[in-house]
């Protein structure tokens, strides 16, 4: 099955380039060979985890700071004007989980045309660098139904090859925490000029739910285009799972679709304490791997994200899963 996507456009610029093609697969995720130079990274990095997982006083204070420094309500209001605005508001699915100005998705086309509305999507870029052996990610909130064609819009225009959905639809059999966006088994789906198939469905070992999905527009000529939407139920909201396992497979998964095709969507219900948990883990796997050692400082790397969105990574037990998620991957990747 083929994806089409292409490299990563800057915010403001659409790629009208034809991808290359890539292959999605249901198979279980090939192993990454390392490098010798690879080895001596991951080794290194994971014998300072794991000393610092012998000191969870240290991990404590470190997650402390980082709520110490978090935004106040009066910076959010100078920061996320576009958000706010009278138009938009309704777009959130929650009034204090918006998007900054600075480094929010613009949609362009956008169905909402009223020119206050700036093409805006309750989504922000995430990046930690601009290595192309780095993913870059988009983090949203789970879709709103008035939002469904805006979320389809901005996968097709940044050319989103992987969608992770760590979320139920419904919570506790009553708590609505993302509407069915992506659904399509029993036929094509609409949503405004934009259609979704269904191509394959898998379930995992591991819990997780894959799908390659077609969307393209109606009326273009263009082939449309795939996505692999890999779904992860088990993930509380606001906890953790109780393994790293099947997280750690959502990493190998992704590991197979190369970085500079175009940013990988995370989303959870507000797109920031399970999807800053995920980038997290994901974002510091990959740079240890190219050598950036400055990965080490977890503090840090969350420092980055919630300056690009608010309240990634939104608990101490969130923070401690992600150290055990990485050090299990570590030992996973240098284990022969």
């Amino acid at each position: 099955m083929a994806a089409s996507s292409a490299g990563t456009p800057p915010p403001d610029d659409i790629s009208s380039s034809r991808p290359t093609p890539f292959v999605f697969s249901s198979d279980s995720p090939t192993r990454i060979s390392l490098t010798p130079d690879q080895r001596k990274y991951c080794s290194e990095a994971l014998q300072l985890f794991r000393e610092k997982l012998r000191t969870p006083e240290q991990i404590i204070q470190e997650f402390a700071h980082l709520q110490a420094i978090r935004i106040t309500p009066s910076q959010m209001a100078r920061n996320c004007k576009v958000a706010f605005d009278s138009v938009n508001k309704s777009k959130n699915r929650y009034t204090d989980v918006v998007p900054f100005d600075q480094n929010r998705v613009i949609l362009n086309p956008c169905k909402d045309y009223r020119p206050s509305a700036k093409g805006y999507i309750n989504a922000s870029f995430i990046t930690t660098s601009s290595s192309e052996s780095i993913s870059r990610f988009i983090a949203t909130q789970g879709p709103v139904p008035h939002t469904f064609e805006d979320f389809w819009e901005m996968v097709i225009q940044y050319r989103c090859p992987v969608i992770v959905m760590l979320t139920r639809l419904v919570d506790n059999y009553k708590i609505v925490k993302c509407g069915d966006y992506f659904q399509a088994e029993d036929g094509p789906r609409d949503f405004g000029n934009m259609c979704l198939v269904t191509k394959w469905m898998r379930s995992t070992d591991t819990s997780l739910v894959l799908r390659h999905l077609e969307v393209g527009y109606k009326e273009s000529e263009e082939p449309p285009m795939s996505v692999l939407h890999v779904q992860y139920t088990e993930w509380p909201d606001h906890g953790v799972p109780k393994d790293t396992l099947t997280v750690r497979e959502i990493l190998k998964r992704t590991y197979q679709v190369p970085s500079n095709l175009g940013p990988v969507v995370v989303h959870c219900s507000a797109g920031i304490g399970r999807t800053g948990t995920y980038c997290t883990i994901h974002n510091t796997i990959q740079r240890i791997l190219v050598g950036d050692m400055s990965a080490l400082d977890l503090a840090n790397t969350i420092t980055i994200f919630r300056s690009q969105r608010v309240g990634m990574v939104q608990t101490m037990e969130q923070y401690f899963f992600c150290y055990k998620a990485i050090i299990d991957e570590l030992e996973d990747l240098i284990s022969e």
